[in-house]
This record gives structure tokens, sequence and C-alpha cells, in this order.
């Protein structure tokens, strides 16, 4: 009797493991993954910006001109820098524009009335910003209060001080000219000097910002230090549970703005030697409007260096752009209004879809 043989069935080899097609572990497209960098959107908004003055008035085509811009944005820019870190940190500080001026008054009024060498007004001046800053992250990790209220008490105490004492000490409203004062030459050369490039005058403040963007880069993406600004930030009491020194950064975080406010300060007090005590007032809204346009979180932990100098590019651009196409400067405000609105709208929406499955 024949025996029919049949073939042994065909086993398929099991497939190599892999990611899930249901779209939680898929890699998101290249697209999100770049919506994800909180500087992407500033930078596209300050080509938006750039292209659109441009065209509209001519002017801003000079050399001359975009490196007024240029130096608008450094003004602000120097002074976003600490204020965006300080965000990330999770705080933000309502007196730095009023400790600017604190700043210049401090070393203008020193230097003139104990006939002093600048250089040691410039000095006092570091010392008084820097105390100024470790006084409101102090209070803020004693008291536990929130960071508007500690900052808006300095803010008026600061801005009374700035005008009580320049009138008690020189009797009026403005520090005497120091343009003659040993040591002035120097410190103007590092604080608010130019420079020729291609024929066109490049303010000094210009090479600085770009300086200390590099350098906040660093910090926050290359160092311990910029991990704990993220970690206070995002979760302050998680942070302090795995070892991070939560007073020691939030109190620097602060005196780093109040680095910032000196040096801004000193910018000032060397390019026009002399000091209104009643100016910077609204200065830390502008601030903290281009920290928050560049990509930085009112709620904290999240941002970079570099969106906040799309940021203050921005600003120095409207504000320069408005003038070059002759409008009315008026718009000016407006159209800050419209640039902040428009980041926070951008940020909630790219914060969604990132991480959206």
């Amino acid at each position: 009797m024949g025996m029919t043989q049949q073939a042994a069935p065909t086993v398929s080899p099991p497939s190599a493991p892999g990611p899930r097609a249901d779209g939680r572990t898929r890699e998101r497209p290249l697209a999100l993954r770049l919506l994800a960098r909180p500087e992407v959107g500033v930078f596209l908004g300050a080509a938006a910006v750039l292209v659109f003055f441009l065209i509209a008035a001519p002017t801003v085509r000079q050399g001359n001109s975009m490196a007024t811009v240029l130096y608008q944005a450094s003004t602000i820019g120097i002074m976003a820098l600490p204020v965006a870190l300080l965000m990330i940190g999770g705080e933000f500080d309502l007196s730095a524009g009023v400790a600017v001026i604190t700043s210049a008054l401090t070393a203008s009024m020193l230097s003139y009335q104990l006939t002093l060498n600048v250089w040691m007004g410039v000095i006092v001046a570091l010392v008084v910003s820097l105390g100024i800053g470790a006084f409101n992250g102090w209070l803020l990790v004693r008291t536990g209060l929130p960071s508007f209220l500690v900052t808006l008490g300095t803010f008026l105490i600061l801005q009374g001080v700035n005008l009580a004492i320049t009138k008690l000490v020189t009797g009026n409203v403005a520090t005497d000219d120091i343009s003659n004062m040993d040591g002035f030459e120097g410190a103007r050369a590092i604080f608010a000097s130019s420079f020729d490039v291609g024929g066109v005058q490049v303010k000094i403040t210009v090479v600085w910002w770009l300086v200390f963007a590099a350098l906040a880069t660093w910090v926050l993406l290359r160092t311990k230090y910029g991990n704990w600004i993220f970690a206070v930030g995002g979760n302050q009491d998680s942070a302090r549970a795995v070892g991070v020194p939560v007073t020691f950064t939030k109190i620097t975080l602060f005196m780093l703005v109040g680095f910032g406010a000196w040096f801004v300060g000193m910018h000032q007090l060397f390019s026009f030697n002399t000091v209104q005590s009643g100016e910077g007032v609204g200065q830390e809204l502008i601030f903290i409007a281009a920290a928050v346009i560049g990509g930085c979180l009112l709620t904290g932990g999240y941002g970079s260096a570099i969106g906040p100098v799309f940021g203050a590019f921005m600003f120095g651009m409207v504000n320069q752009g408005i003038v070059y196409a002759g409008w009315n400067p008026d718009w000016f405000k407006a159209f800050l209004g419209v640039m902040l609105l428009g980041a926070v709208l951008i940020n909630l929406w790219v914060s969604r879809t990132v991480t959206r499955r």
C-alpha cells in the first residue's frame, strides 16, 4: 500500500523586534522635532520681521542702519539673557529695569562726589548690583514669597532711592558729567566704545551681547549648573530631593541679573556721561518680554539662551524699523504687544503639538 508523503508546514521565522506602529513610539517628523526647540519659532519670527522691514523701509538695507538696529537689540539682549536664565529657573525680576539705573547712579555719584578714579565707582557699583540680586534671591528662598512680590518691593524701593538720593547729593534729578575724570576713557573703551567694520561703526555692546549669549548657552547645555537651572525651574522640590542646591541656584540666578544690570548701567553712564535718576521704569517688562518671545515659559523649566537673542533682535528691528519707515513711533508698543501675544500663542501651540501622541 502506497504511502503519501506530506510536506511539512512552512513556519515563518519570528519577526525581529521593533517599534510598534501605534504612534506612541514612532519617531516624530523632523518638523516637529525642530519645533520642540524653544528658539526655532522666534528665529522664524525674527526672519519674518527683518524681511518685512527690508521691504517696507529701504533705509534698513544700509550698513549704518543695521548697525543701529543691532545696537538697540544689544542693550536689551544683554539684560534679556540673565532674565531668561532666571525665568528658566522658575522666577522673574521686576526690579531689573531700575537696577540698571541704580548701578549707573552709584558709579557716577561715588566717583564725582568723592573725586575718585571712575574705576572705583565701577567696582562699587558691581558690588551693589550683585548685592541687590543676592538680597532678592535670599528673601525669596527665606520667605517662600513669589518672586513677583519680592521684586516688586525691590522695584519700588530702588525707584524711590534713585530719585531721593540723587536729589539729595546733586541737588538735581541727574548726575554730574564725569567725562573729565580719571579712568573715564579706559572705562568707556570697555563699556561704550565703537569700532569700524567696512566703514560702519559698530558698538562694542554688540560684541559683548554675542559673547554673553555664547557663554550662557554653554552654561545651560554643558555644565552641571545649567542642569540645576532646568531642575529648579521644573520642580524645585524634586530637584532638592535629588541633591540640587536649590538655594544656591536661585540666589546666583538673581545675582546674574544684578551683573547684567551693572553692565548695562555702565554702558549708559559711559555713553552719555550722566544719568537721569527717573529712568529705567518699564524696561523690566521689555527684558521679560524678550525672554518670553525667545521661548522661555513663565512657569519655568523650559527655554534657551539663543531664543532671547532673536527676541531682542526683533525688539531692536521693530523699534528702529518703524522710525526708518517713517511711521508714527507710537505704534512701537502696539507691535511689541502683538509680538508678545503671538509668541505666547505659538509657544502654547508648539508645546501641545510636540507632546500630542
